[in-house]
């Protein structure tokens, strides 16, 4: 056996089985016409050398980083134009993931970390892109002409470590500035009672609030987008903001073994203890209220005062509401049937539940952060824990200043579940914002509204 250093490819065809389905002989046609006129002239070309090959894909090594990207870009680039002519849901695209690692090459096969990582990336690509480690960013950057997109660090399966990823895609959009708060963030690590992993970051300055989680977290991410960036930056320009990646998406563990309410509130008290939070307002969006609240009742010497957001006390299963159940078999069988899946429709429905008002690129993004953040098994694990919740109990024993605040359009959590929180939680205010959005988005209907109603009480409680 040998062992080196090696610039590694894996490539495989985006909804290779769909494809299969819709037209076998057609595709499987087409791929070997690109195999013999493209793909193998270009690793050849490029002074590559296929270890192993799939029905769908391959592993490619490479002597050079720039090889191996240079490899890439000509073959996406061509395939788009050799596809171009075909219906769309019958167009062959790849995805690419590419990295720079320690390879054992034992015989004809190769194995080793370096590979992992590689075939985590191309998981991430979008069809027709290339998804790239930091690693080789660093060594081809500035030399091809391309631009690659800072997509932030990402958990890969049975990595211990983040992996930065870099992006491209045929048409790049354009990209975003993060904000000046986001370039001051740190992310640490802390480890819950059950051992997992968590990711946690504090920013701004002014009186110390604490972040609930919510439906889908990426600490990193979220400053790149459109639909987060602004309101996170408007938080850190007026307070101290703790926030952190729930277990089973973003930075933190992915592979848990459980994820429960119980283990969410064990992991907001071990977060809270990491960042030196000794009294803080807490802050709930969405299943986030929830959250909050049960912590609010089980430990009243740590918080200050809450921040309800969108948020339900019951959850859909909990709501005795036909309306609320079917959503909830759609939605679960939506991310049972196409999470991974190359179309965004699958995960769109969640887009365009959650921010209806957006603009074609606030969606888009908002698409990106979930496909980046977690797999189709925790995304389902925690739309499961989402659905029974039940914090009606708990509501009724928070004896700390609330402010509930719900847009009266909220498609996602109906304004009534609001008006219930500010029911049960004793002396609770409740503002109803304009707008449809389930978050708060700049530029739409009630984010201004919730800066002005929201930063005044926080500076008066806490």
């Amino acid at each position: 056996m040998e062992r080196r250093l090696a610039a590694i490819l894996v490539a495989d065809m985006a909804g290779y089985s769909r494809l299969m389905e819709e037209d076998d002989e057609g595709v499987l046609t087409r791929q070997k016409g690109h195999r013999k006129e493209l793909i193998d002239p270009q690793i050849a070309a490029h002074r590559g050398h296929i270890v192993k090959t799939t029905g769908d894909g391959m592993l490619v090594e490479f002597a050079s980083a720039h090889d191996a990207v240079r490899c890439a870009l000509a073959i996406q680039k061509e395939m788009a134009i050799r596809e171009a002519d075909m219906p769309e849901k019958i167009r062959i695209r790849y995805r690419i993931g590419i990295n720079i690692g320690d390879v054992v090459f034992d015989g004809a096969d190769i194995f080793g970390d370096g590979i992992n990582v590689a075939a985590r990336l191309e998981g991430l690509a979008e069809p027709g892109g290339i998804s790239i480690s930091g690693i080789v960013h660093e060594t081809v950057t500035g030399q091809l002409g391309e631009r690659f997109r800072d997509m932030g660090s990402q958990r890969v399966r049975n990595i211990s470590r983040p992996v930065r990823l870099w992006q491209w895609v045929p048409e790049a959009r354009p990209e975003r500035e993060p904000p000046e708060a986001a370039l001051q963030q740190r992310v640490k690590y802390c480890s819950s009672p059950d051992g997992t992993h968590l990711a946690y970051t504090t920013i701004g300055n002014g009186p110390p609030v604490l972040k609930a989680p919510n439906w889908i977290n990426h600490i990193e991410y979220e400053w790149q987008s459109p639909v987060w960036g602004q309101f996170l930056a408007e938080f850190a320009g007026n307070c101290s903001l703790t926030r952190f990646d729930q277990r089973g998406n973003g930075l933190s563990d992915w592979e848990v073994d459980e994820i429960s309410e119980d283990r969410m509130i064990d992991d907001m008290f071990t977060v809270a203890n990491a960042a030196g939070l000794d009294r803080f307002a807490l802050f709930g969006i969405s299943q986030g209220a929830a959250f909050s609240m049960r912590f609010a009742a089980q430990y009243p010497e740590r918080v200050k005062c809450l921040i309800l957001l969108g948020g339900y006390v019951r959850g859909r299963m909990r709501r005795k509401d036909p309306e609320a159940d079917r959503f909830y078999q759609i939605g679960y069988n939506m991310i049972r049937d196409g999470w991974g899946s190359p179309d965004s429709i699958y995960r769109h429905f969640f887009t365009t539940t959650y921010i209806p008002d957006a603009t074609a690129a606030e969606g888009e993004s908002f698409d990106e952060l979930q496909r980046l953040s977690t797999n189709t098994k925790n995304a389902l694990r925690i739309v499961e824990m989402n659905a029974e919740i039940d914090a009606a109990p708990h509501a009724e024993k928070v004896r700390v200043p609330t402010l509930v605040l719900h847009c009266g359009g909220d498609r996602a959590v109906p304004v009534s579940e609001g008006r219930l929180a500010a029911r049960l939680i004793p002396g609770a205010s409740f503002v109803e914002l304009p707008g449809n959005n389930h978050g708060m988005v700049g530029g739409h209907p009630g984010f201004q509204e919730f800066f002005d109603e929201a930063m005044p009480f926080i500076h008066r409680h806490a």
